[in-house]
């Protein structure tokens, strides 16, 4: 590990997002420390890619249950962003206790070290849509290649913070437990803390596999000329958010952290950049030239037929607005897949 003082704790700080977070963190002058035990597939090359830009970043390669590597991770630290995780539904139904774990036992042991310091850094933890269940009593019909509400004012707007939780999953269980365990330590430790339940998010250096980040699955399938498999009908909708936009909001929590201490956000690119599976496969037809080939299998545990999310809160008390659509957002992921950066994940660890 570099030594020094950092501004900025980023944990799973090589996967997709953090290395997105951890670029533009270092490219304005930030001093950025990352902690990855480099466990998922991809984020070895990540590393290594913004090692070779930034040197200057200080790596600690650990586990985030890991007190003594946390402690050392901590020193010096304005803000933290965690999002180390494990990630998939179907790994967490596999192995129930690893996903606890690693997501609910590795976020209550970051909580406590951060506790222990005479100054906390404030803390943005990175929960899902999935701590809001399957969404069983959202009436919905279908239209076209979508599923959409049948409340028209819900498919204008989105799902807001007002739903209630209703974990479903090990995995939704974990991430929500973390949730509330990061929330309340607002409440109960006066740390500055705050929770983005995340929608689809994209973008390069995202590592897609079939169990998480679809979107970069979807083109890997393409550009290798393989099937994809969707689960259902394909008909689900998502509201895409390209993660430069995704970036802009969290560093719009950095200069606010008392007024959004204690306080959970949805996170997504809003109703304007909702998709389905299908539709999104159209998509990167047109970009490719060739529409992938597509096998269908069950639906799986815990989906949800439509979820996007109404964002105006937190576009309320920060100023924040996504500006990338999906057209363009998927072209620049292609972009960078073509280019070489990733046509193959690297095995894990």
């Amino acid at each position: 590990m570099s030594s020094g003082r950092a501004d900025v704790l980023i944990t799973g700080g090589a996967g997709f997002v953090g290395t997105n977070l951890a670029e533009r963190l270092l490219s304005e002058g930030r001093r950025v420390r990352v902690l990855d035990n480099l466990a998922r597939a991809g984020v070895e090359q990540n590393l290594r890619w913004l090692m070779a830009r930034h040197p200057q970043a200080a790596v600690e390669i650990a586990d985030v249950r890991d007190p003594a590597a946390l402690r050392r991770a901590l020193h010096g630290v304005d803000h933290v962003v965690h999002l180390a995780a494990q990630v998939a539904v179907t790994t967490s139904v596999a192995s129930p206790w690893d996903d606890f774990s690693v997501n609910l036992e590795g976020t209550l042991r970051l909580l406590e070290e951060v506790r222990r310091l005479p100054v906390p850094p404030s803390v943005l933890f990175t929960s899902t849509n999935k701590v809001y269940g399957t969404l069983p009593h959202l009436e919905l019909v279908r239209r076209g290649d979508r599923w959409e509400p049948v409340d028209p004012l819900v498919r204008e707007t989105g799902l807001n913070e007002d739903l209630p939780l209703d974990f479903c999953t090990p995995y939704g269980c974990s991430k929500g437990g973390a949730d509330q365990y990061v929330l309340d330590a607002a409440k109960t430790f006066g740390i500055d803390t705050c929770v983005f339940r995340m929608s689809c998010i994209y973008g390069p250096h995202q590592h897609g596999t079939e169990d998480q980040g679809w979107v970069a699955h979807f083109l890997i399938r393409a550009l290798a000329h393989e099937p994809v498999t969707l689960y259902g009908d394909g008909r689900q909708v998502r509201d895409l958010l390209f993660v430069e936009d995704l970036v802009n909001a969290m560093l719009a929590t950095f200069g606010r952290p008392k007024e959004l201490a204690g306080r959970a956000f949805v996170m997504g690119g809003g109703p304007a950049t909702s998709l389905s599976l299908r539709e999104t496969l159209e998509l990167i037809g047109e970009l490719t030239g060739d529409e992938p080939r597509v096998e269908y299998a069950p639906m799986r545990l815990g989906d949800q037929r439509w979820y996007v999310a109404d964002t105006s809160r937190f576009r309320a008390a920060t100023g924040w607005e996504p500006t990338v659509d999906p057209e363009r957002g998927i072209e620049r992921l292609h972009r960078w897949l073509v280019g070489g950066r990733q046509r193959r994940p690297l095995a894990a660890r």
